[in-house]
């Protein structure tokens, strides 16, 4: 096997192997000789058929796997002694095209190809010191609890009749059926019939609700609203629509007492064990917050700090399948063109940038990780397809063999947890100071940024 580099431009690798016709074909005697052990073939004892029958009836079969492990044996070489960090699968390209090929698998001549190798970057750590980072944490107040427990009342809260006549005021059910238009026209998605609708629930697009204030059952009225520039239907958003609205039932919501005998409905054996119990579920959700804060964070301290060049298949992988989420949302959204304010290249610009800033993270995070040496085991897999599982009720097998049989939706788990591990070891590295905020400002949405996560 001869082995010449050709070309070495950045993380672009590239080398022309030439694999002799003589090796080739002592391989193939090898590979002919095994099967003449074992071979029955008719007219001719067992093991006792002449190679040269073999090599007329399987030589160019067999060859064809020769050539395959050639090449693959070679591309290893070729990495193992050059110390390649491989970022995809290699390309491999054939100077000699078919007519080579064809004399390759007749073991007639010697058989050539250019694999391509793109490779990892090299880059430098160093060390976190200089990295200080604020956690924004929040306590769980009593006004937290309580407010949690009143929406579990509205949420089962049950209605009653209102008098015949009696008009519609905040907190009252009405059932309604209702028409829509666009410059007199109705659109797609703009009927319903039999719409339960709880007055400043805040359920419908805004002014829809303040405008049945007042009504009373079989009563139809007239909505004008307007929708506002972001609503999700690209094609309704900011538009002025009417809504024919036809008022069939009103009902007033029931007194609910919050007291030990509602809390037994729920399986708690009092309301202070109900409050205890949101307390504790509040509390979660405001940890998850902080640390995802946090996370976001120390992503964007790292995203600043390093920069090199990416694996072009990888960026490009990674922004395939951002562009198919989006489109696939805005599909579903009913969006035909690219966001109002963006030309599609302006969108793509946007979206590649940030799949550049996933790659450039997972290539960090991966090796600070490694040089922590975390790892994510087989229980925290397990762990994780079981508790994916459960979210299938009634599918937990099928979800349990999808990923056990399939290595790639697998490692859609593992990458998740090795990332999460990953900060954790940042996060007893670099300097943290816990700031106290309110509950508002921990779950104020921040500036649109992507995960690390690929």
């Amino acid at each position: 096997m001869q082995v010449t580099q050709t070309l070495s431009e950045g993380l672009k690798q590239e080398f022309k192997v030439v694999l002799p016709a003589g090796d080739l074909a002592a391989k193939l005697e090898t590979q002919l000789a095994e099967m003449r052990a074992k071979a029955q073939i008719k007219g001719f004892r067992p093991g006792k058929a002449p190679i040269s029958h073999l090599k007329k009836l399987y030589g160019k079969s067999l060859m064809s796997e020769v050539l395959q492990e050639a090449v693959n044996e070679a591309n290893r070489k070729i990495v193992d002694d050059n110390k390649l960090r491989i970022a995809a699968e290699p390309k491999l390209d054939f100077p000699g095209g078919q007519d080579e090929v064809e004399k390759a698998l007749e073991a007639a001549g010697d058989f050539s190809f250019v694999v391509t190798f793109e490779t990892l970057p090299s880059f430098e750590l160093g060390s976190f010191d200089d990295i200080s980072l604020e956690r924004p944490i929040a306590p769980v107040t009593d006004e937290d609890v309580e407010k949690s427990i009143q929406a579990l009342v509205d949420r089962v809260r049950e209605f009653e009749p209102k008098a015949e006549g009696a008009k519609a005021e905040k907190g009252d059910k009405l059932t309604i059926d209702f028409t829509g238009k666009l410059d007199g026209v109705a659109f797609e998605g703009g009927t319903g019939g039999d719409v339960d609708l709880v007055l400043g629930s805040g359920s419908f697009i805004p002014g829809f609700e303040d405008q049945l204030d007042g009504a009373a059952a079989g009563e139809q009225r007239l909505v004008k609203v307007r929708f506002p520039d972001e609503y999700s239907a690209k094609n309704l958003a900011g538009k002025d629509a009417e809504f024919d609205v036809t008022v069939k039932s009103v009902e007033a919501p029931k007194v609910a007492e919050i007291d030990d005998e509602f809390a037994k409905k729920y399986g708690f054996d009092s309301l202070d064990a109900l409050k205890t119990a949101m307390r504790g579920n509040l509390e979660a959700d405001f940890e998850k917050a902080s640390r995802d804060k946090f996370k976001r964070a120390l992503l964007d301290a790292l995203d600043a700090r390093y920069k090199f060049d990416l694996p072009a298949s990888l960026v490009e992988n990674e922004f395939a399948g951002i562009w198919r989420d989006y489109e696939a949302e805005r599909k579903r959204a009913g969006q035909a063109e690219p966001e109002a304010d963006k030309n599609e290249d302006e969108t793509r610009a946007e979206y590649r940038a940030i799949a550049e800033r996933r790659v450039r993270l997972g290539l960090v995070l991966a090796e600070i990780g490694q040089k922590a040496g975390v790892t994510v085991e087989e229980k925290d897999l397990t762990d994780a397809v079981v508790e994916r599982a459960r979210q299938f009720p009634g599918q937990e097998k099928e979800v349990w063999d999808f990923y056990r049989k399939n290595e790639n939706a697998l490692a859609s788990l593992r990458a998740p947890i090795y990332e999460e591990r990953v900060v954790a070891h940042l996060a007893g590295i670099v300097t943290v100071s816990d700031k106290t905020v309110t509950r508002e400002e921990l779950f104020a949405e921040d500036e649109e940024k992507p995960s690390a996560a690929a």
